[in-house]
């Protein structure tokens, strides 16, 4: 690319600017979280080798997330650095640092699904739900996440609701099966 094509902007240049909306996440009232459900995990692992993703994925297994506090009691109990332990835990996917709905839908995004228009599933779920991808709804039922690939190419477009498969799916026919399992829980 040639540098030279482009030209520079004068400090009285006006510009049009577009403004950034940020994406607004619901706030729930914090429940109080109760570090004593971590003490047989810690007692398990402590001073073991090896042990800071087992600690961080049975802390997640309690909780549906890590909080911050769960990250400041391993610190003091265990020989591990809280910048090693958010290190690891922002890495890797499969951790998460703040609360999901009772429900994870992930829409599959992979190649086969891509092709079969999976955009048209993620985006009747984000329409349904008010929510944009990573968010969960206000009522704290359904996260929605788009992931790289579910395993299940065959099905394509997929999504999975917890460890629910659905495959060959519409957007209309993603809504429907999201609606269905909120009827389910209000009764």
């Amino acid at each position: 690319m040639n540098l030279h094509n482009f030209t520079r902007l004068k400090p009285n240049d006006s510009l049009m600017r577009i403004a950034r909306t940020p994406v607004k996440q619901a706030v729930r009232p914090q429940v109080p979280i109760d570090l004593s459900l971590m003490d047989p995990l810690i007692s398990k692992y402590k001073g073991r080798k090896g042990n800071l993703i087992p600690l961080l994925q049975g802390t997640q297994d309690l909780y549906g997330y890590i909080p911050r506090e769960a990250f400041e009691k391993l610190a003091a109990e265990t020989d591990l650095k809280l910048s090693e332990m958010y290190g690891v835990a922002t890495f890797y996917s499969q951790f998460r640092l703040r609360p999901v709905g009772k429900h994870i839908i992930k829409v599959c995004h992979g190649t086969a699904c891509h092709v079969q228009n999976a955009n048209a599933i993620s985006d009747a779920l984000r329409e349904a739900l008010k929510i944009e991808d990573g968010e969960t709804t206000e009522d704290g039922l359904f996260t929605l996440e788009s992931v790289a690939c579910l395993g299940c190419c065959s099905l394509a477009p997929a999504m999975m609701v917890d460890d629910e498969a659905f495959g060959k799916l519409t957007g209309n026919e993603a809504v429907r099966i999201v609606k269905n399992i909120k009827i389910k829980e209000n009764k």
